[in-house]
């Protein structure tokens, strides 16, 4: 059962709404990811809903001829559903307590959990090679369940887009930093 999961954090986007466009910074990256993956056999692609995180695999879909499939559960995390000025140093204390909830938010075991189940089923699924891209906190929180050193300063050291590589052998797990830009 030897996998490869390339986790991706989206490339430049123009905002934080679903609808947010990448930005002209963020179109190149797109086609750098495309550069990036034209060598390497993959299987399929799973992304956030998004509109940042499809326009950010848009290019390697196309190269590849490879549907993206889009699944909510990757959509980025809501750390709460009302404006919070220090919403960094909440964001902060998420990463200590995992059970930490917000108004209107999820905590980061909620969106763990919910990121999880999607990694599990690519596991699970006859598919060696995939790509999943999706947000910076969540893609954190997955990386944190492989490496438990995986924490809020190396949420903060994340660049856009990002790229992880997740390798599963022999019911092992070796997550990897890849790629980021400067």
């Amino acid at each position: 059962m030897d996998k490869e999961i390339y986790l991706i954090r989206h490339c430049e986007a123009e905002g934080q709404p679903f609808e947010a466009n990448l930005t002209k910074r963020g179109l190149i990256q797109a086609k750098q990811l495309s550069d990036f993956f034209s060598k390497i056999k993959i299987d399929q692609i799973v992304s956030s809903p998004f509109l940042r995180a499809i326009q950010s695999i848009e290019p390697t879909s196309n190269e590849k001829k490879i549907a993206i499939v889009l699944d909510e559960r990757l959509s980025e995390r809501k750390l709460s559903s009302i404006d919070l000025p220090d919403w960094l140093e909440k964001l902060k204390a998420t990463f200590e307590d995992f059970e930490l909830k917000f108004d209107g938010g999820e905590s980061s075991q909620e969106a763990t959990n919910r990121a999880i189940s999607v990694i599990d089923e690519i596991i699970k699924s006859e598919n060696k090679i995939t790509i999943v891209v999706t947000h910076g906190n969540l893609m954190s929180l997955i990386i944190k369940q492989f490496n438990k050193e995986f924490g809020f300063e190396k949420w903060k050291s994340l660049s856009n887009p990002d790229i992880y590589l997740l390798k599963i052998k022999n019911n092992e797990f070796d997550c990897e930093r890849l790629r980021q830009v400067e």
